[in-house]
């Protein structure tokens, strides 16, 4: 017992230190951001931007080497997510994988998870991906596709079940937390909602 608690202590302040040490190489950092690098694996983290109100949690896997990752503010990450910016090239032939080093722009992408998301236990983010404002990504969930705001999306890969609101509710939603000049208009929700399939 005393050993756990003398454990959990030391781990505690090596999460401190190291965070402070990340923060101020990342591209930016807002306020409020909690890091347990001691437990995770982070690559290119001068390619990370992190907003206000932002907690991920003990073994996560984010690589952002090549192509950045941005985050914005109000995000929960459930346990263990995986965020890889990048892609190996699989039609090297002669070559293997392992071994090709050659990469075209189109391997690696930029991920971007906007305000109010929700991201659940071992969900995967893949290169190209945009996370919509307000939604959620079921546990387990693959994305390989960018998810339209206010949806909940899961599966492998993830696909869009349904939204969290409906069109006056998300409108109501944004009244209190966003300035008029960024919440969404109706047009464009009701264009949201019709080009969206949610699955059956």
């Amino acid at each position: 017992m005393l050993f756990k608690i003398i454990f959990n202590g030391f781990e505690h302040a090596k999460d401190i230190l190291m965070s402070k040490i990340m923060k101020r190489k990342m591209k930016s950092c807002g306020t409020r951001v909690s890091l347990r690098p001691s437990t995770s694996v982070y690559l290119g983290v001068e390619n990370l931007s992190l907003g206000n109100n932002v907690s991920i949690p003990r073994f996560s896997h984010i690589f952002c080497s090549r192509a950045p990752l941005t985050i914005g503010n109000n995000v929960i990450f459930g346990p263990s997510p995986t965020i890889v910016t990048g892609d190996h090239i699989i039609d090297c032939i002669g070559t293997p994988m392992f071994l090709y080093k050659k990469k075209g722009p189109e391997e690696d992408l930029p991920v971007v998870i906007e305000d109010d998301v929700w991201v659940g236990a071992n969900v995967t983010i893949l290169k190209g991906v945009t996370i919509g404002r307000g939604s959620v990504i079921a546990a387990g969930g693959v994305v390989n596709k960018s998810t339209p705001p206010y949806s909940i999306s899961g599966g492998v890969p993830a696909k869009t079940i349904r939204f969290r609101f409906t069109i006056d509710q998300i409108i109501e939603h944004e009244k209190n937390i966003y300035p008029e000049n960024e919440r969404y208009t109706r047009e464009k929700l009701e264009q949201i909602f019709a080009e969206t399939k949610t699955k059956k």
